[in-house]
């Protein structure tokens, strides 16, 4: 199933720790039903030393989380919607707020 979420897109948490927090998604993973959003499910891990990082050390990065977890911000009221996909007048699919009928894409 193709998610109704986008690189870019500004999402609110709705579910587990970070619940409530709002962020970018830089990055959608479809095969595994993820996305990670700015900000959100910060983890500490331990990095080696390498030629692109040559200090290493203990450093902090976002983490996938489901995307059932998340919500899309409705551009109009700033509160979080669903999203559908309707076909507009050329014939072609738009992602559309559900709470607002704002239309997500350009």
């Amino acid at each position: 199933m193709p998610h109704r979420l986008k690189r870019d897109d500004q999402v609110v948490v709705v579910a587990g720790k970070d619940k409530g927090a709002r962020g970018k998604i830089l990055k959608v993973f479809l095969d595994r039903d993820r996305v990670i959003v700015e900000g959100v499910n910060r983890v500490k891990r331990h990095q080696r030393p390498t030629q692109t990082m040559p200090q290493g050390g203990i450093i902090e990065k976002e983490m996938p989380i489901h995307v059932s977890n998340v919500m899309l911000l409705d551009p109009k009221e700033d509160k979080p919607t669903r999203v559908r996909v309707q076909t507009d007048k050329e014939g072609k699919r738009v992602r559309v707020a559900a709470r607002s009928g704002a239309v997500l894409d350009s």
